[in-house]
């Protein structure tokens, strides 16, 4: 990094006149590099060609760009590929680039590590190491080598969305703004295990989708997979998301790794459905992967068709989600960054 200089991506419209302000360069100058950063993706200060040269030397001495190229990548069977990302504090998280016929998708993180430390997340077993700027979170697009191919972003990569809330939405204001990315936020989806007050303050701050990690109805069974059950129940989030209009473009999404005969019975799908009763929303079933140390069977094809097909059957829209990405621990619940920081490039 360039000694103490501060960073401009991750820095919104407002953010950048004010930095023209202390610099005491014209107003204008705010939106010709909001241009440079979000459309054109600029590498250096002296890029932004329409910016005076003593400006942009000015804007040198106490700012540089911030993008950090991804340090490392594998390559699964698939297509799948995970960037190994270094973030402004030394540490680094992992990204996963998801190819899809016409589709794809980038599953970012928000934290280095995570505070929930679900049984079944590998990502939970590195213990909280720290939040992600909304520089370093959008710096997993910015300096993505497949940007311009994405259609859609998914905010369940490391770390709990809304335990980072404020960098979390001032990254997706930046996706979605006029002045940004000006991506309609039906293309992002933010998942989270719930989190009272965070989570309300994110159904009413953001229009972007929202994905719940459940993974069973039954709330003393989910104390015992995921402790963040013990701070706002299954119960109290479901009836929160009842108080909003998920019935036009905005989705809300239900995350459920299915363990076999722990929360894949007949008994637990007639649960999901009593408890999702008149809540517009769908059942996305994740294959379980296996993780060190964790002994927690997982489900077969067979028995994971029967639960979306109850759950269809009784009126909630439910898929079993294709695992990409396991041959090189890309896939759901295996994101964790074992190997330390060596080398990056910063600008």
């Amino acid at each position: 990094m360039d000694g103490e200089k501060k960073i401009l991506l991750g820095m919104s419209l407002d953010e950048l006149k004010a930095v023209a302000r202390e610099l005491g360069m014209p107003q204008f100058t705010a939106s010709q590099m909001v241009k440079w950063l979000y459309q054109q993706h600029v590498r250096s200060i002296d890029e932004m060609t329409n910016i005076s040269k003593q400006n942009r030397e000015r804007l040198s001495e106490r700012y540089t760009i911030g993008a950090m190229d991804p340090i490392d990548c594998q390559r699964s069977n698939d297509g799948t590929i995970k960037y190994l990302f270094p973030v402004t504090d030394s540490r680094f998280v992992e990204t996963v680039y998801i190819p899809d016929g016409d589709r794809a998708t980038l599953c970012v993180s928000c934290q280095v590590g995570c505070k929930m430390n679900c049984l079944f997340c590998q990502t939970g077993k590195q213990g909280f190491e720290g939040n992600l700027s909304a520089g370093d979170i959008l710096n997993q697009i910015y300096a993505l080598p497949e940007r311009e191919t994405l259609t859609n972003i998914v905010f369940m990569g490391q770390g709990e969305p809304m335990d980072n809330l404020d960098n979390v939405l001032h990254a997706t204001e930046i996706l979605t703004a006029d002045y940004g990315y000006a991506w309609s936020p039906k293309r992002i989806t933010v998942s989270s295990v719930g989190i009272k007050g965070k989570l309300k303050r994110f159904l009413d701050e953001s229009e972007c989708h929202v994905a719940i990690s459940m993974h069973t109805p039954l709330p003393e069974q989910r104390r015992q997979l995921m402790p963040a059950e013990r701070q706002m129940s299954i119960t109290e989030v479901v009836e929160l998301l009842k108080q909003y209009d998920f019935t036009h473009q905005r989705r809300c999404s239900f995350e459920y790794i299915c363990f076999a005969g722990l929360n894949d019975t007949t008994m637990h799908a007639r649960e999901i459905v009593r408890l999702l009763e008149g809540l517009e929303c769908r059942v996305n079933l994740i294959r379980f992967h296996e993780i060190p140390e964790v002994d927690l069977p997982e489900s077969d094809e067979k028995r994971m068709e029967s639960l979306r097909d109850y759950l269809t059957k009784h009126g909630v829209f439910t898929t079993i989600r294709a695992s990409r990405g396991q041959d090189i621990f890309a896939a759901c619940g295996l994101l964790s960054t074992a190997k330390r920081l060596s080398n990056s490039t910063i600008v």
